[in-house]
């Protein structure tokens, strides 16, 4: 080869890759991210573009090999393909971030215009005490850097309003709401609804939360929301009289994230016109229908 001229990226995948044993004993195809690493320098590209190849190779990315029997090739290609922006990074929006992170989404946009304090430590996983003080979008890039660098994370630290929120979530596949009060809810509910991108709707206080994914031709939260749908409580005020212990979140979150999956890959039972409640001190689960 020329050392003048630089190998293309499938080039640099057929010779940087290797064959192992998964945990069952078969022959599986990797790159290693500090293969995915070395290719990056070398190349002048993502990481997150060696792993997009990689995959088109039928090549499995380490990190991604205990995903590969629930998700196949195809699907782990198209969530590294995918961009998602979460709403909010404190209690529900840091697991949102996180298990996307894991699982393999290719791009999260983060907005949150808030910054660690003290009282956060009970329940938001991106918070510590080395954090106080610090923006919790800026945190977000951090933490996602440091378990998956494959996924491009564009921090934000902004609040949402009507003049902002469509440059914010015009470039994602699905929108995650992980905001804690209803008015900026109603402004990015009513943006998703004008952009045509399925939005994932969460709320928490103490140990119960609901979550409903919402189309662009579904309900609005602003029905959802009223107050005689939800027996005269106002859920803002509902949280902070209850408050909201680790556990809660925790579990939400997870559902929500679960929620982006299945809207991306298009498969299983999306939580759509309908709402699951969870009460988890009582371990009772309830669908409304709407």
């Amino acid at each position: 080869m020329n050392p003048g001229i630089k190998p293309d990226i499938q080039e640099s995948l057929n010779r940087k890759s290797i064959e192992i044993f998964d945990p069952v004993g078969r022959k599986v195809r990797i790159i290693s991210n500090e293969k995915a690493v070395e290719i990056s320098g070398a190349l002048g590209c993502s990481i997150r573009k060696v792993y997009i190849e990689a995959l088109k190779l039928g090549i499995c990315p380490h990190i991604y090999l205990r995903n590969r029997d629930i998700i196949s090739i195809d699907e782990q290609l198209k969530l590294s393909e995918s961009t998602v922006s979460v709403i909010g990074s404190g209690g529900l929006g840091g697991y949102v971030v996180m298990l996307l992170a894991r699982i393999g989404i290719g791009r999260l946009i983060v907005v949150d215009h808030d910054t660690f304090d003290e009282t956060n430590l009970n329940r938001q996983v991106l918070s510590k005490m080395s954090s106080i003080g610090s923006p919790k979008s800026s945190e977000a890039r951090l933490a996602v850097n440091l378990v998956n660098p494959a996924v491009e994370i564009i921090s934000r630290n902004e609040k949402l309003y009507k003049n902002n929120a469509y440059e914010i979530i015009k470039d994602a596949d699905v929108v995650v709401d992980a905001l804690d009060n209803i008015e900026d809810r109603f402004v990015l509910g009513r943006a998703v609804k004008k952009m045509r991108i399925p939005m994932v709707h969460g709320a928490v206080a103490g140990f119960d939360g609901h979550v409903m994914t919402i189309f662009p031709e579904d309900m609005d939260l602003e029905k959802l929301y009223a107050t005689k749908n939800l027996g005269g409580k106002i859920p803002e005020q509902m949280e902070k009289i209850l408050g909201v212990p680790s556990i809660t979140p925790c579990i939400i979150g997870g559902l929500e994230a679960m929620e982006v999956i299945k809207i991306i890959l298009k498969r299983g039972k999306i939580l759509r016109n309908k709402m699951a409640y969870i009460d988890l001190e009582n371990f009772r689960f309830d669908l409304f229908q709407f």
